[in-house]
């Protein structure tokens, strides 16, 4: 046994090496011992935020409708409905349908029956402020006998016969106060339901699972 304080050993002569171990301070010794996987509470991200949605939204039907889309669709269907409503009753029913249309394509989402019945009813609306708007100025201006020939030379494009009273008597209702609001309450409702069966046909069928 070498006594403390001897470089070298007495018998062999062999240098003693003495080795100094620092304890560690009480707070970086306590850092050291830290489970690594404790962070700081707003350093933790949130896996919910952090990942992006994996959704096609041309697969999701949407429960509330956009306004802004909706009234440029209802707005552009009823333009053209005004030239398709020459049809009778399956015109202003294509005018509701071609308003959900467009709402599709723009938005990339379907519309449920009962919205898309809305959005259709709309197109009507402005198929019938568009005829209403046409009716009056033709009273103002004295010109109902033209607006009417205008109307049998559309109608017989399409091979609609116009001699019948009863296309007579709905030629001339639509410049009295009766005749609009019967055409108001067929276009509004056979425009809700054009827009209510094509919203059936444009939803995507149900994955099998």
């Amino acid at each position: 046994m070498v006594e403390d304080g001897r470089p070298f050993c007495p018998q062999c002569r062999a240098p003693q090496i003495h080795v100094q171990v620092a304890i560690p301070d009480t707070d970086f010794a306590a850092g050291l011992n830290s489970a690594p996987d404790e962070f700081p509470a707003e350093t933790v991200p949130t896996t919910r935020s952090a990942r992006p949605s994996m959704i096609d939204p041309s697969t999701m039907t949407g429960s509330a409708m956009n306004r802004g889309i909706a009234a440029r669709s209802a707005l552009k269907a009823g333009v053209l409905g005004v030239f398709i409503g020459i049809i009778p009753l399956l015109g202003i029913v294509l005018t509701g349908a071609l308003a959900v249309y467009f709402y599709r394509r723009k938005s990339k989402f379907v519309l449920p029956p009962a919205l898309g019945a809305r959005l259709g009813g709309a197109a009507g609306v402005v198929v019938f402020a568009v005829n209403a708007l046409f009716a009056l100025l033709t009273i103002l201006f004295h010109a109902q006998q033209e607006y009417i020939d205008d109307l049998q030379k559309i109608a017989q494009r399409y091979g609609i016969n116009t001699d019948t009273p009863q296309f007579q008597a709905s030629m001339h209702s639509l410049f009295t106060p009766r005749g609009l609001a019967s055409f108001f309450i067929l276009a509004l409702v056979l425009a809700s339901i054009g827009g209510a069966l094509a919203s059936r046909f444009l939803r995507p069928p149900n994955p099998r699972i």
